[in-house]
């Protein structure tokens, strides 16, 4: 599994003659922490960064290019080693290492680690899916999305990582922020301030953000815990991405989005712990025996440019891409025969939200969050909502094929939401629901007491009725809260609990249960839980 280079042969010989303790606990060269991601029945993705030399620091292109090598076992001690192999980096890579390791056993439970010239990283754990055609009783994940470094401390991911009861991790999207310090809101505090400073744009400021990012201990501690699932939305690039630009881009200040576009995805590929398909894809499906298929889609790369008013229902546009289309629809089609349930990774809300009855000065918050343009339609137009046409013919799939049990897993908001998914929203609940949405709050992204400067549970409370009176098929929102989802998976039912931080301006933050919600096998509906 991999050559071993001049540094990589010596550690490896230290690694099997158990000369390196379980946690080397601080490490000279692994400063970035560990991670695992996007796990199948025998393989699964490992990942990590490593500082061979002070000045190899991340987006500066110097240092050496060395041999790092890597280990799988079946325990934290290492004594039961059953994977090995180095891989070399450099410059080139930002000194990221990446291996997808084959060969293991479905469903199982490992631990990994990287050595680099004696020094060994912090131990990872990760796990294998279940083969394919498995009898999966349950599982359990962690759903989290928008954690954005300046607004707060990440302390959902620490909840996260003290649990042992996950299988994995869903992050749906703006995992980085890519503004400069004190550009996007912090409810008017910087808690902590961004590297670079200013807006990123080249190869080296999306590597140093990534960077920066990884430093954190409770992200480090969660993916050091478990494996990731990962899709992104548009901070990984700038604001509103769409295929052909940004909200957050001027070609004449900033040059070609191009170029940018090409800049952040090779550090996204370089820094996170996902499998990536021909082409740069990273739409993609990840099996969990017959209980549940997860889809993971792409929302930003294929889609046409955002627009409002008749032009969101013009059928050229789409959100999705044709090819994205047509595989999403086969794939649900196939696994409707072979899973119990289908969980799609989707970065923006596909529920419709109508706003006409959301007072004026509420409507201009919520519709930033919402993704409205400037002159405050009431149409979420950087979501489905501004793709009618791709919207309804999934929807349609979903209705015409009598594909059941789809649950809707979504982030970008900011905020937490339950929603039945009509085929026909104007009509709910007489037409019939085809599917459920959760959407989780951001990790510390701002929402609307934040943008509003209010106590939390005043004036938001207002917004909340509002949007409940005027979309039948919305159970529940909750527009104040940061935090994170914890989804559990059974054949009789998908349960999504959602939790609130305490405060996300500190690092001791507590976690406590706003609500849960849950469909039944065959409903396509949602059910408030006690």
């Amino acid at each position: 599994m991999g050559g071993a280079g001049a540094l990589g042969a010596s550690s490896l010989a230290l690694l099997a003659a158990g000369g390196l303790p379980a946690h080397a606990g601080a490490s000279r060269y692994f400063r970035h922490g560990v991670a695992s991601g996007d796990p199948l029945p025998e393989a699964v993705i490992l990942w990590t960064r490593v500082t061979p030399t002070d000045e190899a620091t991340p987006g500066s292109g110097r240092g050496p290019v060395v041999d790092v090598a890597w280990q799988v076992a079946r325990d934290a001690a290492f004594s039961n080693v059953v994977a090995h192999g180095t891989v070399r980096t450099g410059p080139d890579a930002d000194h990221t290492v990446k291996v997808d390791v084959g060969g293991l056993a479905p469903d199982s439970s490992y631990h990994y680690r990287f050595v680099l010239d004696g020094d060994a990283s912090a131990v990872g754990r990760t796990r294998t899916a279940p083969a394919a055609t498995a009898s999966v009783d349950a599982l359990r994940f962690g759903v989290v999305s928008c954690s954005n470094w300046e607004a707060g401390y990440f302390s959902a991911y620490r909840h996260l990582a003290a649990r042992d009861d996950l299988f994995g991790v869903i992050h749906l999207g703006d995992y980085i922020y890519e503004y400069g310090t004190g550009d996007f809101d912090a409810g008017g505090d910087v808690i902590r301030r961004n590297e670079p400073a200013h807006e990123i744009l080249s190869l080296a400021d999306y590597r140093m953000r990534h960077a920066l990012y990884k430093t954190d201990p409770d992200l480090q501690a969660v993916h050091a815990r478990h494996p990731f699932m990962i899709v992104w939305d548009d901070h990984e690039v700038a604001n509103n991405a769409w295929s052909g630009g940004a909200g957050n881009h001027d070609e004449v200040t900033e040059g070609p989005y191009a170029n940018r576009l090409a800049a952040s995805r090779k550090a996204y590929f370089e820094w996170m712990p996902v499998r990536v398909g021909p082409g740069g894809t990273i739409h993609r499906r990840l099996r969990f025996g017959r209980l549940a298929e997860l889809t993971l889609l792409d929302l930003r790369g294929y889609r046409s440019k955002q627009a409002s008013g008749g032009a969101v229902d013009d059928p050229s546009r789409t959100i999705t891409g044709d090819a994205q289309m047509s595989w999403l629809k086969s794939g649900l089609s196939a696994s409707a025969d072979e899973t119990s349930w289908r969980l799609i990774g989707n970065s923006v809300m596909i529920s419709p939200v109508a706003l006409g009855s959301v007072p004026a000065y509420l409507l201009g918050p919520l519709g930033r969050l919402l993704g409205l343009p400037a002159g405050g339609m009431a149409v979420n137009s950087d979501q489905w909502d501004g793709y009618t046409a791709d919207r309804q013919e999934l929807l349609g799939h979903l209705h015409g094929g009598r594909i059941e049990n789809t649950v809707f897993l979504t982030g970008d908001i900011h905020t937490s939401w339950a929603n039945d998914v009509p085929l026909t929203a104007a009509t709910y609940p007489v037409s019939p629901s085809v599917a459920t949405e959760m959407v989780v709050p951001s990790v510390t992204s701002d929402n609307i007491d934040d943008i509003l400067g209010v106590p939390a549970r005043t004036l938001t409370l207002i917004a909340e009725g509002a949007v409940r009176l005027t979309n039948r098929h919305v159970r529940w929102s909750e527009l104040d809260s940061h935090g994170y989802g914890v989804i559990d998976v059974t054949d009789e039912r998908v349960r999504m609990s959602y939790h609130a931080l305490s405060d996300r301006t500190r690092p001791d933050a507590t976690s406590s249960l706003m609500a849960s919600f849950a469909v039944g096998d065959g409903t396509q509906r949602l059910t408030r839980l006690s």
